[in-house]
């Protein structure tokens, strides 16, 4: 029957190989970690805790040795302390290249977000900078349209002047040409009445001829 030491001693050892697996498995994820860094983080983390029971179950199985009562079972015992202590040794090389191949994948992967996001920046500057050109242009031909718009409305103005000067003389020319036509028509009034005086004057006339030869010639009538 196995004693309460070689019970405790197997139930050491098989914690020991529990951690280191376990550790080697979080060593994987750390290198196959594609960010961000608060994953990375977060692996680190639980490894630390690891390494730490580790090495108490190393300590423990250390000090297991120390109390065999048989030399050929405290050597045994401190043979594979050694080999766990080396193995715990292996895997913080293995855990720091792991953590410098996922911050240099990391790294790489930032950078060309950021160089992503650069081009991104220089394409929404250049699309911003088309915007404003072409709000310019649209000003621009705005502007144009409002000076064009004054101008219509200046010549229009002065066209309306022209017209109500035109009109003002138009009105001007037929008061003339009323006065004009009042004038004529009094004129050809008048000359109607001096052609009636003058050809009654010559009747009267006539008419006291013919009396006087009448007397002269005819006295007896």
């Amino acid at each position: 029957m196995a004693s309460s030491s070689d019970v405790h001693v197997r139930i050491c050892s098989q914690e020991i190989i529990k951690y280191d697996l376990e550790i080697k498995a979080l060593i994987q994820d750390i290198r196959d970690c594609p960010g961000p860094q608060s994953a990375l983080f977060n692996l680190n983390s639980q490894v630390k805790e690891k390494f730490n029971i580790l090495r108490l179950r190393i300590q423990d199985l250390e000090q297991m040795a120390k109390e065999q009562d048989r030399e050929s079972d405290r050597l045994e015992i401190q043979a594979e302390t050694e080999s766990q202590r080396r193995q715990l040794l292996s895997n913080q090389m293995a855990w720091r290249k792991a953590n410098l191949a996922c911050k240099l994948a990391i790294d790489n992967m930032e950078k060309d977000e950021l160089l992503q996001r650069g081009e991104a920046n220089s394409t929404r500057q250049r699309l911003d900078s088309n915007i404003t050109e072409s709000l310019m242009s649209i000003s621009r031909m705005m502007a144009e349209q409002v000076k064009q718009s004054e101008d219509t409305i200046t010549t229009l103005a002065t066209s309306s002047r022209t017209v109500q000067e035109t009109n003002e003389d138009f009105k001007n020319m037929t008061g003339t040409i009323h006065l004009g036509r009042k004038l004529i028509l009094k004129y050809n009034r008048r000359e109607l009445t001096d052609k009636l005086l003058i050809f009654l004057a010559l009747a009267l006339f006539l008419a006291t001829v013919l009396y006087i030869l009448k007397k002269r010639l005819f006295p007896f009538i």
